[in-house]
């Protein structure tokens, strides 16, 4: 598993990262266990198989929603 933590633009409300916790958990190769949004900083952290997915498609699940991703960071675990 590796582990990636998200920063996204400054969300409006808690509800939206909710929103957002939500369609991440749905996605294959995602711990669902392990998904955890920071409102006040924006992020969102997630463990994720690497070979089932990549950030990157993460990122794009997120950004389907209509909140932009400024950066990411993973770190293989």
């Amino acid at each position: 598993m590796s582990k990636a933590v998200i920063t996204l633009e400054p969300l409006a409300c808690p509800s939206c990262l909710k929103k957002i916790e939500s369609a991440v958990r749905e996605l294959n190769g995602i711990d669902p266990n392990n998904v955890k949004g920071v409102f006040n900083a924006s992020k969102i952290r997630v463990d994720f198989d690497e070979n089932m997915l990549t950030v990157e498609d993460v990122e794009k699940a997120i950004e389907n929603l209509g909140y932009p991703v400024i950066k990411s960071k993973v770190k293989i675990a």
